[in-house]
């Protein structure tokens, strides 16, 4: 299941075992064969990569205006490394889909699109457990966060300083 901030859509993208994207027009790669896919890509061809959630960005930050998706490939819900390589491969430049796939739970929808994910990508297992309207709830349940630079608004420590401020100045 695929989904997105206004519930599941249809995914575009083939995915390729190898290097060999001839005839696909969105062809999703593995890391390994991203540097022969991008060698043997047309002109009118997007290439995609899967990459694993600790994967450096210096190694891939040449790459970036090459690709039209990346996915994130999280083993476990548990790992939190995607999130952190999202964050860095939005403020990298990158500027395309960013997926993030494997076994992520619903409590876990807002943050991955605040970190800059616009997408998650779920195995069947996990879909069936938790149907897209529990994904779509999930988006509103938390509206203020601690950390800076997720999502709108600042967050709920910027807030609280705000408000100290305007009660001293008034």
């Amino acid at each position: 299941m695929l989904l997105d901030r206004d519930g599941t859509t249809s995914d575009p993208w083939t995915r390729s075992d190898g290097a060999a994207v001839d005839n696909i027009a969105h062809a999703l790669v593995p890391w390994e064969a991203l540097p022969e896919a991008l060698a043997h890509r047309t002109a009118d061809q997007q290439i995609g990569v899967a990459v694993p959630n600790n994967l450096r960005i210096d190694e891939i930050a040449a790459m970036l205006p090459q690709l039209s998706l990346i996915a994130v490939t999280f083993p476990a819900f548990s790992d939190g490394r995607g999130f952190s390589l999202a964050r860095q491969l939005r403020r990298a430049g990158f500027t395309g889909r960013l997926r993030a796939s494997g076994p992520l739970i619903v409590d876990q929808f807002a943050y991955a699109l605040s970190c800059g994910f616009d997408e998650v990508e779920l195995p069947a297992a996990n879909a069936g457990r938790q149907p897209a309207e529990q994904w779509q709830q999930a988006l509103h349940r938390v509206g203020h966060r601690y950390q800076r630079g997720y999502g709108n608004g600042g967050s709920i420590l910027d807030r609280r300083r705000a408000g100290r401020l305007t009660q001293a100045a008034g």
